[in-house]
C-alpha cells in the first residue's frame, strides 16, 4: 500500500513526531494501518521518499532509530545502525542528489527472517567506488571528511553498492542474533 501525507510529516505517535522533510510517500507491507497515526515498523517493509535537504537526514536517522528498536536490536547496535543510515543519508544528500530540490531520496527498511535490510537510494550520477579514498591512507587521516563508506562497512554485517546512471543504491544488511530475535517473535 501507499499512503500519501499531505502535511509532509509522519507521526511515529502523538508525542514522538520525525520532524523534517519526510515528503509525501511511505509503503507499509502487510498491515494496514488506516485509522492510525503510528507508522508500525513491525511490518515487513516501510519506505520512506526524503527531500534531498540536510534536515531529512535527522528524519532518517530517527527512523533507523525506531525500526532497529523494533526489530530488537540493544542500544549499541541501535546506535551502530542509525549512525550507517545517517551517513548514507549525507551521501545521498550532499554527494548524490547534490541538494536539488527536484531530486529525492529514497529510504527502505525491510524486515525478512533473521535479518534488517536497510536500502538508501540516491537519484544522482552515480557512485564510482573506485575513486572513494581510503580514509585510512596516511595523507587523508587528518581530512574531516570521507569516512562514511568506511564507518557504514564497520557498523553493518553487509553493505552492497549498486552504482547506475539513475543513481546509487547502498543496500546494508544487520543481522539479528539471540534475544534480539526471539523477543521480536514474541511479541507478534
Amino acid at each position: 500500500m501507499t499512503f500519501i501525507i499531505p502535511t509532509g510529516k509522519l507521526l511515529h505517535s502523538p508525542a514522538n513526531r520525525i520532524p523534517g522533510s519526510i515528503n509525501g510517500r511511505f509503503t507499509v507491507a502487510r498491515e494496514a494501518i488506516a485509522g492510525r497515526t503510528r507508522l508500525p515498523m513491525c511490518a515487513d517493509r516501510v519506505s520512506y521518499t526524503l527531500d534531498s535537504t540536510l534536515e531529512t537526514v535527522n528524519s532518517a536517522e530517527e527512523a533507523a532509530t525506531r525500526a532497529a528498536t523494533d526489530a530488537g536490536f540493544d542500544d549499541e547496535e541501535v546506535m551502530k545502525i542509525s549512525m550507517a543510515v545517517r551517513e548514507a543519508a549525507v551521501n545521498a544528500v550532499l554527494h548524490g542528489n547534490a541538494y536539488d530540490p527536484a531530486k529525492k531520496v529514497t529510504l527502505a527498511f525491510e524486515r525478512n527472517g533473521h535479518d534488517l535490510v536497510i536500502t538508501v537510494r540516491d537519484q544522482g550520477k552515480g557512485l564510482d567506488i573506485g575513486k572513494v579514498p581510503d580514509p585510512l591512507a596516511p595523507e587523508n587521516l587528518m581530512k574531516t571528511s570521507g569516512r562514511g563508506i568506511f564507518l557504514i562497512r564497520s557498523f553493518m554485517d553487509v553493505v552492497e553498492i549498486h552504482p547506475s546512471h539513475a543513481g546509487t543504491e547502498l543496500r546494508m544488511i544487520k543481522h539479528v542474533h539471540g534475544n534480539a530475535v526471539n523477543s521480536k517473535e514474541a511479541s507478534q
